[in-house]
């Protein structure tokens, strides 16, 4: 019987370890995490947390990992478990996580909140000052450039959070926007899921004609050599040129 375990192990530990490392896993622990340090640190008298919220827009869905309801305002939370050296600019469309020689770009995260609290500014009837976002990085990550303070860690998240202090809005504001909330989110399920990564990819897809620079993630713009040994050859320039000079030859 034990030599059978053994056996089923061994045959399901590629599966596991792929599954472990899989971008779906990453972001399903990295909410996880933060839901723990959520429930955890912070009072729940005081502070409504309702997690993975997808609700309807004008052009398919939008999808919160976390939303923080309390008299102190409505947190607004999107999670990235990273790893490695993280680079970014509150301006740029790209940033750029690296992990020694290896580099890849994704989306601004802070770009990528707005959405949603555009969406629930809208959905909720409520002023914009009253809504707060906040970018948590989980994992082993470390920010090389300077960050605003609503983008942190997952111990400064909380920080972040206790920070406002001012009241906006009253007990009975507070239970109407969670039932508001509640009764407009779209039902928690596999289609629903499967329905809002269909219409993230069609995003993606539409935007691949644009080309960010490797670097700094700012726009590439197609050049023209006019010196050197290259004279009259096109490449892609960093729009960020001086002050990132990263360039791609056509090949």
């Amino acid at each position: 019987m034990t030599n059978q375990i053994i056996l089923v192990l061994a045959l399901l530990s590629p599966v596991i370890i792929t599954i472990v490392q899989s971008p779906w896993f990453k972001g399903a622990f990295g909410e996880f995490k933060i839901n723990l340090f959520l429930s955890f640190f912070l009072s729940k008298q005081q502070y409504h947390l309702i997690k993975n919220v997808t609700l309807p827009t004008e052009n398919g869905t939008t999808q919160i990992d976390h939303i923080l309801v309390s008299k102190f305002g409505i947190f607004v939370i999107e999670t990235k478990n990273m790893k490695g050296w993280i680079f970014g600019n509150p301006d740029k469309k790209q940033w750029t996580q690296k992990i020694y020689k290896y580099s890849n770009t994704f989306q601004n995260p802070i770009h990528q909140n707005y959405k949603h609290i555009k969406t629930l500014e809208s959905h909720l009837n409520i002023h914009q000052d009253y809504l707060f976002s906040i970018i948590v990085f989980v994992g082993d990550s470390t920010f090389k450039t300077e960050m605003p303070t609503n983008v942190t860690h997952t111990f400064d998240c909380i920080r972040y959070i206790k920070s406002k202090k001012l009241i906006l809005l009253t007990d009975e504001q507070v239970t109407e926007i969670i039932l508001t909330i509640d009764s407009g989110r779209l039902e928690r399920s596999f289609k629903t899921n499967k329905d809002h990564i269909a219409h993230v990819k069609e995003i993606v897809k539409l935007k691949t004609d644009v080309k960010t620079c490797p670097k700094c993630g700012s726009a590439m713009i197609l050049r023209t050599a006019k010196q050197g040994q290259q004279l009259g050859n096109k490449f892609w320039g960093c729009s960020s040129f001086p002050k990132c000079k990263t360039i791609v030859n056509i090949t």
